[in-house]
């Protein structure tokens, strides 16, 4: 969409960005302006990319012109009820937020949600005189049942309701890695995760 060109940066055995593939690259490129897009929770091993090593990385070569955007389709959701969960929002310089809604809080549909600062977000605003209002969206469309079912969900299972799913879900994953190890399955998974990755039978 934005006719820019990207780079791929390696990763480490556990899914995580390979920070020193990072900054060489960055050495090569550090005149001009970078957006970083990370991952909270890889598909594959649910793996998260520390925010703490990219702005050290961005402090130590002096990157004055950065956008910090991070993929949490997974583990958005479920971070905030989990002791030591990942540091992934704007108090940490972070300048948006991608999370499903069908994954962890249930929605019955694929959707997503994206959070935005809001100077971000102003600059793409445009008046739409059909409904009066103001339009945030890149589609200017977007389906309204979506947010009902989210908030359905939301309210159904109530914050506590989530934070017993999450606690759950940790136990549940805990259980079927120890489990699996017991057996002979060579199982791990990222630092309490729910993920539990093991090699193909």
């Amino acid at each position: 969409m934005l006719q820019l060109s990207g780079v791929v940066i390696r990763a480490q055995k556990n899914g995580e960005m390979d920070y020193d593939d990072l900054e060489s690259v960055i050495v090569l490129q550090r005149g001009r302006p970078a957006i970083f897009f990370l991952n909270i929770g890889t598909t594959m091993t649910e793996a998260v990319d520390k925010i703490d090593e990219i702005k050290r990385i961005i402090r130590k070569y002096a990157i004055k012109n950065y956008y910090i955007h991070c993929d949490a389709a997974f583990l958005g959701a479920f971070a905030p009820f989990v002791n030591q969960g990942p540091n992934f929002d704007f108090s940490h310089g972070v300048d948006s937020i991608a999370i499903s809604g069908h994954k962890f809080i249930g929605g019955p549909i694929p959707c997503g949600i994206v959070l935005v600062k809001r100077n971000h977000r102003n600059r793409i605003a445009n008046s739409v005189s059909y409904v009066d209002t103001m339009d945030t969206t890149i589609t200017s469309s977007r389906n309204g049942l979506t947010p009902l079912f989210l908030w359905y969900s939301i309210e159904k299972h109530g914050i506590d309701g989530l934070r017993k799913r999450a606690l759950a879900a940790q136990e549940l994953a805990k259980y079927t890695e120890h489990h699996l190890k017991e057996i002979g399955c060579n199982a791990w998974r990222n630092k309490e995760g729910l993920t539990v990755v093991f090699d193909c039978p």
